[in-house]
């Protein structure tokens, strides 16, 4: 080969959850694997009109280069709903980002060496480890129950660069954290100087109650803050935000600058026109309603067809359901069974930094009809039974 890859190139591996979309292409096969927002909550008309507004009086300034923190206007309207979250932040302390993925990507490379430690859950969202994992960290996993980090496991971290949390329906297991956790978590962290790295993609999508206040609201020197609208409009706008201290914004936009100079102004500009005048108000609680109808719909059919020794807990937002299956199960093993009879899952392992639970799997909800649901619930409970 004539090109000699980098060390970092080394580290880098395919996302698991891509490749079985691959496999869930194939017709007939009722995917339940992929962590997608559902299409039917696009908000189409709104876009279209917002897209014609922004063409009609700021054509050149929407098509052009442009700041690389960011639509200003969008950049005051993140700082204004997190300060009404209980957060106490200002625009300047914004960056605008291509996803909160790229968040991940430019705190990775400004806050890890080769060789530093960095904690995160067990499990843990996937496509951070994927973001940390080229600038060479030492992943040290933090034990967790159903409400989330344990705060003494942290000592495991002492020294490490930074702690990676998801408190709202964690992706994958879709846990929420207590109030009574957060407080106790972030004292941990503050007392052990631990930095926090807070990913909020799932917060709003809350279906009987909202979330405890974020952890950042707790030590917002100590906390870098990620957000999206990934999942509250549409993924491929491809528009997220980071809010950190200020200290630190300055590297993270040199950080931004080096990666894509901007995200794109016309994207920034036409969700600004969507969402300026409380549009989120009145769409958000229909995405709430459709998957909670869908949540209850897999609960049902998880308790009508799965064999004795699985466990799951009912998430109560958010997009997924974390089953342990029974002891010496291996989700990978069953996976390309499941999908001949018809239905597709994501193997829990791909989401443990180390030491991974080969008898977990994840199921997301959100994109498939409750009748859908029903039919690949008991497509994997009988492979379950004849496999596992």
């Amino acid at each position: 080969m004539t090109f000699q890859l980098a060390r970092r190139a080394e580290r880098m591996n395919p996302s698991i959850i891509r490749e079985i979309l691959k496999v869930t292409e194939r017709p007939g096969v009722i995917s339940l694997a992929g962590g997608l927002p559902s299409p039917d909550t696009f908000p189409v008309e709104a876009m279209r009109e917002a897209a014609q507004r922004v063409l009609r009086d700021s054509p050149r300034e929407a098509l052009q280069y442009a700041a690389s923190e960011g639509y200003g206007p969008l950049r005051e309207w993140v700082a204004a709903s997190l300060n009404a979250h209980g957060l106490q932040v200002d625009a300047s302390q914004v960056l605008i980002t291509t996803g909160s993925q790229q968040g991940l990507d430019l705190a990775g490379k400004v806050l890890i060496d080769a060789g530093s430690r960095v904690a995160v859950e067990s499990p843990t969202y996937l496509g951070a480890l994927q973001a940390f994992a080229p600038y060479e960290p030492e992943f040290v996993s933090i034990a967790c129950d159903d409400d989330g980090p344990l705060p003494d496991a942290l000592d495991a971290a002492k020294g490490a660069r930074f702690f990676y949390a998801l408190p709202n329906f964690q992706n994958p297991s879709g846990r929420c954290m207590s109030e009574a956790r957060r407080a106790a978590l972030m004292a941990k962290a503050q007392a052990l100087d631990l930095p926090v790295i807070e990913d909020n993609p799932y917060g709003d999508l809350w279906f009987d109650a909202p979330p405890p206040a974020p952890l950042a609201s707790r030590w917002s020197e100590g906390t870098v803050y990620l957000g999206s609208f990934s999942k509250v409009l549409a993924p491929g706008l491809r528009l997220g935000y980071v809010v950190a201290p200020k200290a630190l914004c300055p590297k993270l936009l040199q950080a931004k600058q080096a990666a894509d100079l901007h995200t794109p102004s016309f994207n920034q500009r036409v969700v600004y026109e969507v969402i300026r005048d409380g549009f989120l108000r009145d769409h958000v609680p229909t995405i709430r309603a459709r998957y909670k109808q869908r949540r209850d719909a897999m609960r049902a059919a998880l308790e009508r067809h799965m064999p004795a020794g699985c466990r799951w807990a009912v998430p109560s937002g958010g997009m997924f359901f974390w089953i342990e299956l029974p002891a010496g199960s291996d989700a990978m093993a069953l996976l390309p069974k499941a999908v001949e009879r018809g239905m597709a899952f994501v193997p829990g392992a791909a989401f443990y930094a180390d030491h991974p639970r080969l008898d977990t799997l994840r199921l997301s909800f959100v994109t498939v009809p409750p009748e859908l649901i029903e039919q690949g619930i008991a497509a994997l409970a009988q492979t379950l039974k004849e496999h596992g």
